[in-house]
């Protein structure tokens, strides 16, 4: 039986992983899966988490970009078979997080069974503990939920330890893509203040879309919404300092992030 952690570089599943190994549990393989659109703090974080624990991450990743499905791959089922492109997905229909993290993870461990995955759910997300369906050969555990450890304490636990994510907890809920429409408008207004060069890739995308970003905004309509609400802010509304956009040397368009 091999013991394999599903490892998104969150806040929880973070914490479990570093809780796993201070108990000293049986730990065979870690594995993340790359969507291409996770920020590059996350990464940068990943490659810190490995060096902090001195085992290697194994990455896997699927062929084609969250780009291709969401432009250019042809639909055979549903009511848009026949559809070039996916389009922007929504709460109903997250074709993301089944073409580039369930499909690819699955067909990396088919041939790893038997196994027990650990993923990181919290004790206060029991709603996704019990969607999920056990399988034959394919065991689950939740160490988080089993500890009685909520997001809220796995952070803490993860900030104690020196992760920060280079701040973005600070200004957004999940850290996941960066481009997902199902974020709040606040975690999608900080995506417009202080990622400007992902803002404007986002712009292109809705527009290349079949279908808008949000039911009720596209992303021009949020930049309005966010450049009118902008006149009124002060500096300390800021939760992080921001630098000037001409000083970031980051080549992936992050903007450089420090604490306030």
């Amino acid at each position: 039986m091999k013991h394999i952690v599903s490892f998104s570089g969150g806040k929880d599943s973070t914490a479990m992983l570093l809780m796993m190994i201070e108990k000293d549990m049986p730990i065979d393989e870690i594995i993340f899966c790359d969507t291409g659109m996770e920020f590059s703090a996350m990464h940068r974080h990943i490659n810190r988490v490995e060096k902090y624990i001195d085992r290697e991450i194994t990455r896997i990743k699927s062929k084609k970009t969250f780009e291709y499905f969401m432009f250019d791959h042809m639909k055979k089922k549903g009511k848009n078979k026949g559809k070039k492109g996916c389009g922007w997905p929504d709460s109903k229909i997250r074709w993301c997080t089944g073409a580039l993290k369930r499909d690819i993870s699955q067909q990396y461990l088919a041939n790893k069974k038997p196994y027990t995955l650990y993923i990181g759910f919290a004790a206060d997300e029991q709603k996704r503990i019990l969607k999920k369906k056990e399988k034959k050969d394919i065991f689950r555990r939740y160490p988080l939920s089993e500890w009685g450890i909520t997001e809220r304490q796995a952070l803490q636990y993860c900030y104690d330890r020196g992760f920060d994510w280079e701040g973005l907890y600070k200004l957004f809920d999940r850290v996941s893509c960066w481009c997902c429409p199902l974020q709040s408008l606040r975690e999608l207004e900080n995506l417009y203040l202080y990622f400007p060069d992902l803002w404007e890739r986002l712009k292109e995308m809705d527009k290349r879309a079949f279908n808008q970003f949000r039911a009720d905004y596209s992303v021009e309509q949020l930049e309005q919404r966010f450049e009118k609400k902008l006149k009124n802010y002060s500096v300390s509304f800021f939760p992080i300092k921001r630098k000037e956009v001409e000083k970031n040397d980051n080549k992936s368009g992050d903007l450089e992030l420090s604490k306030s």
